[in-house]
């Protein structure tokens, strides 16, 4: 039987997936495989991938005929995994050697759904350790208990799928795939679903998947209207957390983030393209007016005055002739 099935899209990063696939081969194990989606790339990725496929112990070429988005790549590759335990890479980051086999045992010595690990973050050669935000480590808890305070980082805002392994039996229960199409932001509903529905994990100190930021390609560098996936992202997160049993205590915390994301953009609006500029500003709009607005108040009062007054005066703003509300 396969212990771990490793899911690694690609998408035009011909420049980095010589080393994402070294790192691989330093971690290949008789009993992994390391399934290869490529997302319908137009760069010399199909061919690194093509003799990846020849040469890389346990590897599977998977090619999509048309570009679908990181989490549709994810979900090809997640249906096609046979592994005991399932985890994630990006086509444009590393591992250090042996990472792999040291996740397998500690999620095997834990025995719970899925374990959650610190990374390096890279921005050219500046390096730097990234913690999950749950304070006690190798100690199996429910996920529920890690979403809250409201007010703090917590492990939903550490929505890193490829920081972690996860169980072949949350695969079964639906709660590994991603939402389809999801451009951007969507590891968050993911983090979410995972923690209000899975009922184990545990953090642990280990260190051995190396992000690489500021890549020219990625999502986060560009200013195009896929940037406003993040919006349906969160309507999710409101949505679903919306029906859980624990609405009340856990809304809060997912108000506070979609909050706190708008921001986020708006802060930085001149990188987006005139239309996607106006566009993010008509939308995030919108969706201040669908949040639950007693709680949306309440999230408004506990931020920073200069946040929140933009925040407010947007969800002022008119809706344009025509546009949901």
């Amino acid at each position: 039987m396969v212990k771990l099935s490793v899911i690694v899209p690609f998408y035009n990063v011909q420049q980095y997936a010589p080393d994402t696939l070294r790192s691989l081969r330093a971690n290949a194990r008789e009993d992994f495989e390391f399934i290869l989606v490529d997302d319908c790339s137009t760069d010399g990725t199909p061919e690194i991938l093509a003799r990846a496929e020849r040469e890389l112990p346990g590897a599977v070429h998977v090619r999509h005929e048309q570009n679908g988005g990181l989490a549709t790549a994810r979900n090809t590759g997640i249906d096609r995994a046979r592994g005991e335990y399932v985890t994630f890479l990006d086509g444009d980051d590393w591992l250090a050697p042996g990472y792999y086999p040291d996740l397998v045992a500690a999620i095997e010595s834990l025995g719970c759904d899925f374990v959650r690990t610190d990374h390096v973050q890279c921005t050219a050669r500046a390096r730097l350790v990234t913690r999950v935000p749950v304070g006690r480590r190798n100690v199996v808890m429910n996920p529920r208990d890690a979403i809250l305070p409201a007010d703090r980082s917590t492990s939903v805002d550490y929505a890193y799928a490829w920081a972690g392994v996860y169980h072949r039996r949350l695969v079964d229960k639906g709660l590994v795939h991603f939402t389809d199409g999801l451009r951007t932001a969507e590891d968050r509903p993911w983090i979410w679903k995972l923690h209000r529905e899975a009922d184990s994990f545990a953090a642990v100190n280990l260190l051995g998947v190396f992000y690489r930021r500021g890549v020219a390609s990625s999502l986060t560098q560009i200013g195009d209207v896929r940037q406003l996936d993040f919006i349906r992202a969160f309507d999710q997160v409101i949505e679903e957390t919306a029906q859980d049993a624990d609405a009340k205590d856990l809304l809060p915390k997912a108000v506070r983030t979609y909050c706190a994301i708008i921001s986020h953009h708006l802060g930085s609006i001149e990188r987006f393209e005139p239309a996607v500029a106006k566009k993010l500003k008509s939308m995030s709009a919108a969706a201040l007016r669908r949040m639950p607005q007693d709680v949306l108040d309440e999230a408004l009062d506990a931020m920073d005055l200069q946040r929140a007054t933009k925040l407010r005066r947007l969800r002022r703003r008119p809706a344009p002739a025509g546009a949901a509300a």
